[in-house]
């Protein structure tokens, strides 16, 4: 018997143009269920009986978290003071990772991929330190491995964490990106872009050994408020120099908002030209950039997030890191990231508008897709049912996750029959 969600609040940017308006909103939807998928989506009408009524509730399509670091998961409990900033953080990683094992890292990995599940998420990418030349991580094999006992419930898709010097040689760029190539479904080749190891030919190596073994690319790219950083433009520059035909995300981008705005939007004006995709991280780069002991920071650190979507350039935001040296909060949602984000941008109607920002996957894939929540995609939805419009996110750690048509995270109020045969989440 199909199902419905009735009277369900979706985004503007998933509805169609003509959809019909109730005042200034857009009027509210019943979603019907069979099968696993989605079997229609119409303004909404009578009730049916045994309708779950969510009276308005916000829901979205299954969430995306594009950039998160799940080998450095959970660490910081076990750290002693760790000095403020990007570099202090990086320091006491490098310290820490000396004692990992795969079982650590997979005990660690394992519980983070368990909150996003059951906050919703459908899609995490994660970067993984990889820091020797020589020697594949051990965290690498880890995540390939996890990858495998999560599917079906998420795609995990891993990039190859390395600093820009490690593609210095052409050669030695080459290797890595082979080594990468090799390595199983779902790899990315990956690199840490700033001031401290600049170098322009080893940016273009990455990409010419990317472009050589069919790989996308994903840069931890001008994560700083230094005006002088280079990385994004020479990205935008170098991807139409050698053609290259993958897809390049560029998560942090902080530099931006510390240049002359001149200079800022020229390079906006130039990634929307190429095939670049940018991340922004509020809550990690709210405290990591401006960071001084016993200073109040006065920056933001967060990315020309506005202008970047008015220029039509896909913007994905995220959760970064969790409990670790560079964040000590954070629960794998990116709607809590997305919290952040409203506040420190200034975002306005954030479920509208920029809820997109937390759902599209395909926006990490070469060839970017139609937006997700339509009719024949499979039922995956999280339902903010004690939250409205007007204020989400607020009171949007409150949800019910549906997979397939079924609950596995929330509970449905008991006098709803909508789930009576499929059970629900303890």
């Amino acid at each position: 018997m199909p199902r419905c969600l009735a009277r369900v609040r979706l985004p503007r940017w998933c509805l169609a143009a003509d959809w019909p308006q109730q005042g200034a909103q857009p009027a509210l939807a019943d979603v019907n269920i069979g099968q696993g998928r989605i079997t229609a989506i119409t303004p909404s009408g009578a009730i049916p009986p045994g309708a779950w009524n969510l009276e308005g509730a916000p829901v979205l399509p299954g969430l995306v978290d594009a950039h998160t670091h799940l080998d450095k998961a959970f660490t910081l409990r076990r750290m002693s003071a760790v000095k403020p900033g990007l570099l202090g953080a990086i320091e006491a990683m490098m310290a820490d990772r000396q004692g990992w094992t795969a079982d650590d890292v997979h005990e660690r990995a394992s519980k983070a991929l368990a909150w996003a599940y059951d906050a919703g998420v459908v899609h995490v990418r994660t970067h993984v330190d990889w820091w020797e030349p020589q020697a594949t991580p051990l965290a690498w094999g880890v995540l390939n491995s996890l990858a495998s006992e999560w599917a079906g419930r998420i795609t995990l898709e891993r990039v190859s964490l390395s600093p820009l010097t490690m593609y210095a040689g052409r050669e030695g760029a080459r290797a890595l990106a082979k080594q990468v190539s090799g390595s199983g479904a779902g790899a990315r080749l990956g690199g840490f872009v700033h001031t401290v190891n600049w170098d322009a030919r080893a940016l273009r190596h990455l990409f010419e050994a990317a472009q050589q073994f069919d790989l996308d690319v994903d840069l931890h790219c001008d994560e700083e408020l230094n005006p002088a950083a280079l990385g994004l433009a020479s990205t935008a520059r170098l991807l139409g120099e050698i053609g290259y035909g993958g897809r390049v995300v560029c998560g942090h981008v902080c530099a931006l908002a510390a240049q002359p705005a001149a200079q800022a939007l020229a390079t906006l004006d130039a990634v929307a030209r190429a095939p670049i995709t940018l991340i922004t991280l509020p809550i990690t780069n709210l405290l990591l950039q401006d960071a001084q002991t016993a200073r109040t920071p006065r920056l933001r650190g967060i990315t020309l997030v506005k202008e970047a979507r008015a220029r039509g350039i896909p913007l994905l935001i995220a959760s970064d890191n969790v409990q670790d040296p560079f964040c000590p909060v954070g629960s794998f949602d990116p709607v809590e990231a997305l919290a952040a984000g409203v506040l420190a941008a200034q975002l306005d109607q954030p479920f509208d508008v920029w809820s997109e920002s937390l759902c599209r996957a395909d926006w990490l894939q070469r060839e970017p897709g139609p937006s997700p929540l339509r009719v024949g995609d499979c039922a995956d939805l999280v339902i903010f049912d004690r939250s409205d419009v007007h204020g989400w996110p607020s009171r949007g750690q409150s949800r019910v996750v549906l997979r397939g048509g079924t609950v596995v995270a929330g509970r449905v109020p008991a006098a709803v029959s909508f789930f009576q045969d499929q059970g629900q989440a303890p």
